[in-house]
Order: structure tokens, then sequence, then C-alpha cells
């Protein structure tokens, strides 16, 4: 009497569940990646002990780097395209305001050329700063 399976079981692992998780996992980091303020050309800021984050509803940001390139929103501009292009924004949203992301070696005079034209758009400028360790 031969009372042993004539076919032998195969072994499945069921992964449907797991690309669920996938799924998940890498919609959350897509969304936190977005989050991180994606707008911001990479910079060395200079550091302030009073520094605080601006809650600005509409911003533009400005970067000048330390070549003395001007980015508006990541977008190259020259120094004669400024206030153009910023005037724009403007008319998007009168209450516009402008982050200025200026490197650490730039000089003042390079920075207050935005702030030239933010006071003659009559527009409100901040200056982003890094927190003092």
């Amino acid at each position: 009497m031969n009372l042993r399976k004539r076919t032998k079981g195969s072994v499945e692992v069921h992964t449907s569940a797991l690309n669920d998780i996938m799924f998940f996992l890498m919609l959350f980091f897509l969304l936190a990646s977005a989050v991180v303020n994606p707008t911001v050309v990479k910079l060395l800021l200079p550091q302030s002990s009073s520094g605080q984050q601006s809650t600005a509803k509409k911003a533009v940001t400005v970067t000048i780097d330390e070549n003395l390139k001007y980015f508006v929103e990541k977008k190259p501009v020259s120094i004669e395209e400024l206030e153009p292009t910023l005037a724009s924004y403007r008319k998007l949203a009168p209450d516009m305001t402008i982050l200025l992301y200026v490197s650490r070696n730039v000089t003042y005079q390079d920075g207050f050329v935005v702030n030239d034209i933010a006071n003659k758009l009559k527009l409100k400028l901040v200056v982003a700063v890094e927190p003092k360790k």
C-alpha cells in the first residue's frame, strides 16, 4: 500500500499585498520631497540669531548666487529683466512678497538692487537667513 502523494505541492509567495504598501511609500516620499521648498537654488545663507520663518501666502523667490546670477523661481534672469519679471508676477498677486535668497559671498549692494526694485514696485521683501547654531 502506497500512501504518499504522487504530486508534490509548490511553494508560492503572494506579493499582492506588498504592492499596496510599496505604492503608499512611493506616494509618501514623492509628496514629502515636493514640500521641501523646491523653488530654492542651493546656497549658503547668512546666519542670524533672530531669524524667523516667513509665512507669506503669495511669495516669489529671488535668488542671487555667488556668481551674481539672478534667478526668479529657479529661472535664470538678467539684471535688466528682473524688474519686468517681478512686475509681471505683481500683476498676478498685488499683495505678493519677495523672498530674497542671497549667497554669503555676495555684497550688500547686489542684494539692494532687488530691494530697490521691490520698493519701486511697492512689494514686501523678506531676506532669507539660516538660524545660528
